[in-house]
C-alpha cells in the first residue's frame, strides 16, 4: 500500500513539474508583454485607442471621428475596403489627408481655388469630394 501511495505521489510530483513554465519562458512572456496604451506614437498618441497626430489641430485626434471619410475608387470583389480620411482647417486655407497606406505621415494640401487644395502629388476638390494622386481619381466620399 505504501509503495502504491509513493509511486502515486512521484508520479503527481513529476506530473506538476512538467507542466510549470521555465523561467526562461516567464521571462520572455514577461518581456513581450506590452500593456494597452502604452503603444505611445512620437508625438504621444496611443495608437491602440485609434489616436493619430494632425499637423492641422497640432495634436492627438480619433480622424474616424473628426475626419470626413474618403473610400477608395476602385476595389476588388472580396476586398477589405480601407477608407482615406480628409480634415479641414478652421479657416479652410488647408487639408490634412490621411491615407491608410502611410499611417505614420500625413499629407496636408493647400487652397488653390475655391474648395479646391493640392500639392506636388495630391489634389483634393473639396466640392465633390474627390481625392486624386497624380491626376487619377482615388478616393471618393459620399457627397451626391
Amino acid at each position: 500500500m505504501m509503495d502504491k501511495l509513493n509511486l502515486l505521489a512521484f508520479g503527481l510530483m513529476i506530473f506538476v513539474s512538467c507542466n510549470a513554465p521555465s523561467k526562461k519562458t516567464e521571462e520572455k512572456a514577461k518581456n513581450e508583454t506590452v500593456a494597452v496604451g502604452a503603444d505611445k506614437d512620437e508625438h504621444g498618441c496611443i495608437t491602440s485607442a485609434g489616436y493619430t497626430w494632425s499637423e492641422i489641430k497640432k495634436g492627438c485626434i480619433q480622424i474616424f471621428s473628426e475626419g470626413f471619410r474618403l473610400n477608395p475608387i476602385q476595389t476588388e470583389k472580396g476586398e477589405e475596403v480601407v477608407s482615406a480620411f480628409v480634415l479641414m482647417s478652421e479657416d479652410q486655407s488647408k487639408v490634412e489627408i490621411f491615407l491608410p497606406e502611410d499611417q505614420q505621415h500625413t499629407i496636408l494640401l493647400s487652397k488653390v481655388a475655391d474648395l479646391m487644395y493640392e500639392n506636388e502629388t495630391y489634389k483634393y476638390d473639396a466640392n465633390r469630394s474627390i481625392l486624386y494622386a497624380n491626376g487619377k481619381e482615388v478616393y471618393k466620399g459620399n457627397v451626391e
